[in-house]
């Protein structure tokens, strides 16, 4: 599995550098990568969660989704109590931006493409969970601590994002055994098919423009990033190991919750005037020096739950 990441994690480099040249050459400006981004979540991502729904309703799928939903909470509340202990406020730090980029990952851009490389649509099932558990915390806590407001409206957004449509609608034609004609299934899936170059080339397009000179030498960004990429998935995942539940459910959890930084926190910092730059160098390094954490952290995982099982073996 950590192979597979590794082999996965590589693509997504090259396909990152593409969206970098693409920039460099002004073949993408900032404002065309803007509506990329829009297209990507808004369009793209719906389809493939949506698309996920499309199999046969099953106990097993439902037991395993109810449990994705429960481990993604836990995980959330892991990750904001170790934000909260790791990152302490002080005077003249951008402790909001460090907090919100330590706590929310970039779980549909990065993760959707990674669980599809390592479980396929089953894994994007259960990801599903995650990311409307990711949508309801970020929309509350995560406003309400980047703003220090709380702001109702932006909680209703929740549920008028294209993302927990598409999650409503799957669930309805999932449990009512709805399949979609052929043509229409076909050319969704070619929609789905564009998730991960685009998502990429995106981030790829949007790492460009960081001060790369300003970035490798601030070594509180590769605190937050080291936070985010190595301590709290490490705790997370010996969380999820002592749950005992299976693999696929699990590690749908764990690879979401360790993909870098939520661009998010850019946008979130833009609109609330927070440091936009200092939020976009985090995301910038923690997207690169992702493509070496994840797959030594499921090697970790995978030797951590083998130690266990002996462990619990001998007893």
């Amino acid at each position: 599995m950590a192979s597979a990441i590794l082999n996965q994690t590589f693509i997504m480099l090259i396909l990152i550098f593409v969206g970098v040249l693409c920039a460099k050459t002004g073949l993408i400006s900032q404002e065309a990568n803007s509506s990329l981004s829009k297209f990507v979540l808004q369009v793209v991502n719906p389809a493939v969660i949506f698309m996920s729904y499309q199999k046969e309703c099953e106990s097993r799928l439902v037991k395993n989704l109810l449990l994705t939903f429960a481990l993604s909470a836990v995980s959330f509340a892991a990750a904001i109590g170790m934000a909260y202990l790791l990152i302490r406020h002080k005077e003249g730090r951008d402790t909001e931006a460090e907090r919100f980029s330590a706590i929310y990952s970039n779980c549909g851009f990065m993760g959707i493409p990674l669980v599809n490389a390592v479980f396929g649509s089953e894994g994007v099932f259960y990801l599903t969970a995650y990311i409307t558990v990711f949508n309801i915390i970020v929309w509350t806590h995560g406003v309400i601590m980047i703003s220090g407001q709380r702001d109702v409206n932006d909680l209703l957004k929740v549920f008028r994002s294209p993302t927990i449509i598409s999650i409503v609608l799957g669930l309805v034609t999932f449990f009512a055994g709805v399949r979609l004609p052929g043509t229409v299934s076909k050319a969704l899936e070619y929609i789905t098919d564009l998730n991960t170059p685009l998502a990429m080339v995106v981030s790829g397009v949007t790492i460009s423009s960081a001060n790369i000179k300003k970035l490798l030498s601030n070594k509180r960004i590769y605190y937050i990033v080291s936070i985010k990429l190595v301590i709290i998935p490490a705790v997370i995942s010996l969380l999820l190991i002592v749950t005992g539940i299976c693999t696929p459910v699990t590690h749908t959890v764990l690879i979401a919750s360790a993909a870098p930084p939520a661009a998010m926190c850019t946008l979130m910092c833009l609109k609330y005037g927070k440091n936009s730059v200092y939020a976009s160098q985090i995301f910038a390094l923690g997207t690169v020096l992702s493509a070496v954490t994840l797959p030594l952290l499921l090697k970790y995982t995978e030797c951590l739950t083998k130690m266990i099982d002996s462990v619990c073996n001998i007893r």
